[in-house]
């Protein structure tokens, strides 16, 4: 089997819409460590497109849009705060960043903890319900 895959830094990019895209950018730097690497403002006030670096990661967002992407996901404060699939950051130091998420106002849903099969860490929801899981173990 060929691989289909593009060499390059990363092939797997997590996408994600926020009712206030502005905000969670900041939110999103502020708490994780996070960098801004590209915001496209739009012309109501949010987020055309961003993409926000993290080590050798990335993530892109935008603005919750009625479009024909846009219909295609749920927010979690739609659907009783549900998640139909999570972002995982490998981190250096899980209790560092646990602690910076606490002072951002994350809300902490599986407490940090050291894992059977390695490393530490744990999960938290952003200010908008999105979940997000932080810890050392490094599959790779």
């Amino acid at each position: 089997m060929s691989n289909t895959a593009k060499a390059t830094r990363a092939t797997t990019i997590p996408c994600v819409r926020y009712h206030d895209a502005p905000a969670a950018i900041d939110w999103l730097c502020q708490a994780f460590g996070f960098e801004k690497q590209l915001v496209v403002p739009d012309n109501n006030g949010g987020i055309a497109h961003a993409q926000l670096s993290f080590g050798n990661g990335m993530i892109m967002l935008g603005s919750v849009v009625d479009s024909e992407y846009g219909r295609l996901m749920k927010q979690p404060n739609e659907i009783d705060k549900a998640n139909t699939q999570g972002c995982y950051l490998v981190v250096e130091d899980a209790d560092q960043v646990y602690r910076r998420a606490l002072d951002a106002g994350a809300e902490i849903v599986l407490d940090i903890k050291d894992e059977d099969y390695g490393g530490r860490g744990f999960t938290c929801r952003d200010p908008e319900g999105h979940v997000w899981s932080l810890g050392t173990y490094d599959p790779w």
